[in-house]
């Protein structure tokens, strides 16, 4: 019998936290709607400062109405006392977007003026800017040199993003899409406190695609999902990730490093080098198992087939994380349609590995492609552990929390 896990689950890395958003004079004021209100839907406490210039743009009442709270313009006009200095101190993470050429020249002299280059001065939490103006102005000297004053002193600077802008140019200073912002606020938080902070966490995600030719190849259904969740949970928890994946049409989370790989082979060449000095690595992905014995140079034409031609003769892959030195603390998965316990607990040993995560794939909603999972988590030492049916982002951070509990 599997015992029941005692975590409790983050569903959102957000929630509780107190996010500050500062809103500056740039036409793409109008998407730091679209940002509170994400940040809001997260789970987080929102409070929105802006610039007398930014509410040319959009109304107070805007963020009023999606964040349940005042936004201070005018420090003068509210009732808490040293306002800059008080919502600096209830900060969990600072960002500014958009930010200006003339915000981000007040914040690398350490000029204040207005409620948010204040607020900036004033914080000790992390601070995230997302710039926006027009490309000239972003490639000008003085801005590019405020920039990496601000960096240099550990401020998480995203975007701009090339892109059609307000005057009707193309190029780069277009304020960063919203997700990612979000991404780097997560990442933020993460760094500065996170238990995973200063670590090489190495996930491998998707599966492989094995070719018969040109055109055809053999894989298996793996979307990448788990993968690319316990990636943007690593993130969110501090650490330095690289995601080897196979072939999957999902985004790369923001702040992750991603290789591609087709083949299992290609797999394997990229990790080498990296479980050469990663803490942890969470094998995810779905290597296919076989492949073909030869693999044709031009595509196989069904009419000129014969019948014994039609047999295909297939060979086994390199197994993985078997054949992998180190890699800090490993886990492996095993996707089972069968035999959960025995078929998982036969890899431990087999793999090396730390833990096993083991699930029935054809289990409702915890096959390929879902968007949750429910899984048993076996350990080296012989414990074993089941989960609830959870989104993937959860059951990363369930994995991820043994992963840090063994590296502490």
């Amino acid at each position: 019998m599997l015992a029941e896990p005692s975590t409790s689950y983050r569903e959102q890395a957000l929630a509780g936290r107190t996010v500050v958003l500062g809103v500056t004079g740039s036409i793409s004021a109008y998407k730091a709607a679209d940002l509170a209100s994400k940040l809001r839907q997260a789970g987080a406490d929102v409070e929105v400062l802006m610039t007398e210039a930014a509410t040319r743009f959009i109304a107070p009442l805007t963020f009023q109405s999606l964040t349940g709270r005042e936004a201070i313009v005018d420090m003068f006009e509210t009732e808490e006392a040293e306002a800059h200095v008080e919502v600096a101190r209830r900060a969990d993470v600072f960002v500014i977007a958009p930010a200006t050429a003339d915000c981000l020249a007040r914040l690398a002299y350490g000029g204040g003026g207005d409620m948010v280059t204040l607020t900036a001065l004033a914080t000790t939490a992390p601070i995230v800017l997302a710039p926006a103006m027009d490309s000239q102005m972003w490639a000008n000297p003085a801005v590019e040199a405020n920039v990496a004053a601000l960096a240099e002193r550990g401020v998480e600077v995203v975007g701009p993003e090339e892109g059609r802008l307000a005057s009707g140019r193309t190029g780069a200073g277009r304020l960063a899409e919203t997700s990612a912002i979000v991404g780097a606020v997560r990442a933020a938080i993460g760094r500065h406190e996170g238990d995973l902070r200063a670590r090489l966490v190495v996930v491998t995600a998707g599966g492989t695609q094995e070719p018969l030719d040109p055109v055809r190849y053999i894989g298996n259904r793996s979307s990448g999902r788990m993968g690319f969740s316990i990636a943007k949970a690593a993130r969110d928890r501090g650490a330095q990730v690289t995601l080897v994946t196979g072939p999957s049409t999902l985004n790369t989370p923001y702040g992750v490093e991603r290789i591609d790989v087709k083949t299992v082979e290609e797999m394997l060449a990229a990790l080498e080098p990296l479980t050469e000095r990663c803490d942890a690595l969470v094998m995810a992905a779905a290597p296919a198992d076989f492949r073909p014995a030869e693999a044709a140079d031009q595509k196989i034409k069904k009419a000129t087939m014969s019948e014994d031609a039609m047999k295909l003769a297939l060979t086994e892959t390199t197994d993985i994380i078997s054949t992998l030195p180190g890699g800090g603390v490993r886990v492996a998965f095993a996707a089972e349609t069968e035999n959960l316990r025995e078929n998982a607990t036969a890899k431990l040993e087999a793999k090396r590995a730390d833990f096993i995560v083991a699930n029935d794939v054809t289990a409702e909603g915890s096959g390929f492609g879902t968007e949750t999972n429910e899984v048993a988590i076996f350990h080296r030492e012989g414990k074993s552990e089941r989960l609830p049916l959870l989104s993937k982002y959860a059951v990363a951070h369930a994995i991820l929390d043994r992963v840090a509990a063994r590296l502490g």
